[in-house]
């Protein structure tokens, strides 16, 4: 049986999944619908074999860790399509006040990326860094599962759950696309160092406002949102949910420390979509901190954020 923060992740599971599915119908949207299955199905593997453990095994950290990493499937499944409910958007992009924000700031995309391409190990370094938020989040829910502590596993879950939908929402009343959407880089740069996301991405995600989507798959579903960046949401989940494990812990905080640089270099981002994602994770922590408190009040987080 669930217990009440999983039924509340498989509840917002569901209503989301309703409202993608209703999405690709109205507008007749072609689906992978193989990729989007066995996604699907690795996910319910892992969420109903939690169960069984639960319900016929004394495992319980097995059961924890295996619900745990079905409803962040799922979740990162239903959530990654959610965005694309909007499409076209229907609303400006903020990107031109972003753009004079960073300007004001001192802040140019081209230069940074070329300066990481100048020095080829920096690119290099922060391609890989980039590349670990998910795993990274993974992790963290089987560590905390099998490490038998439930509340800050639901506490993360919670916090990522809310800071997605959050960042949806926001985004839809206020699209942004990053500075890799408004700029060029010299051919030698991209074929210096490897890039997450690059110019052409960049206009991909302009056709993409402008016309639709026309056919989804689990593959090469692109990520929409420059502001807030949810890579620094995830980056400042890895921090303030890091292992107590002192030697894990260290790795966590170094790569996410190296994860702000690389949200810039690599995500094409604004300057001020750092901020942004700073503040989301924020409220995400206290808003996930509340109804874990409300669903379990004898788990009820403690007051302290520790982050690096």
């Amino acid at each position: 049986m669930l217990n009440p923060v999983e039924r509340l992740i498989a509840c917002t599971i569901l209503l989301v999944a309703v409202v993608d599915i209703a999405f690709v119908v109205i507008k007749d949207v072609a689906v992978d619908i193989e990729g989007y299955a066995a996604a699907t199905l690795i996910g319910l593997f892992l969420l109903l074999s939690g169960q069984l453990y639960r319900r016929f095994r004394p495992a319980l950290r097995v059961s924890t860790a295996l619900c745990g990493s079905g409803l962040f499937i799922l979740f990162s499944l239903v959530g990654s399509t959610l965005n694309y409910t909007f499409l076209p958007t229907v609303n400006q992009s903020i990107d031109p006040f972003l753009m004079r924000f960073d300007a004001m700031l001192g802040y140019d995309w081209p230069l940074v990326v070329t300066f990481a391409a100048q020095h080829s190990w920096i690119g290099y370094t922060l391609f890989l860094v980039y590349a670990t938020s998910l795993p990274q989040l993974l992790l963290l829910v089987c560590w905390y599962g099998f490490s038998g502590d439930d509340r800050r596993l639901h506490h993360f879950l919670l916090t990522g759950m809310v800071g997605a939908l959050a960042s949806v929402i926001f985004w839809f009343f206020f699209p942004t696309f990053g500075a890799k959407s408004y700029n060029t880089l010299p051919q030698w740069v991209m074929e210096t160092i490897p890039l997450a996301v690059d110019p052409a991405y960049g206009r991909e995600l302009l056709r993409l406002a402008a016309e639709g989507v026309s056919y989804l798959s689990p593959k090469n579903v692109l990520g929409l949102i420059a502001f807030p960046s949810f890579h620094i949401v995830m980056a400042c989940m890895s921090l303030a949910f890091a292992p107590r494990l002192m030697p894990v812990r260290i790795l966590f905080y170094v790569v996410n420390v190296l994860m702000f640089p690389a949200v810039l270099v690599q995500g094409g981002h604004f300057l001020v979509d750092i901020a942004g994602g700073v503040i989301m994770f924020l409220l995400a922590w206290l808003v996930a901190r509340a109804l874990l408190s409300r669903l379990s009040p004898e788990r009820a987080p403690s007051t302290t954020l520790q982050v690096a």
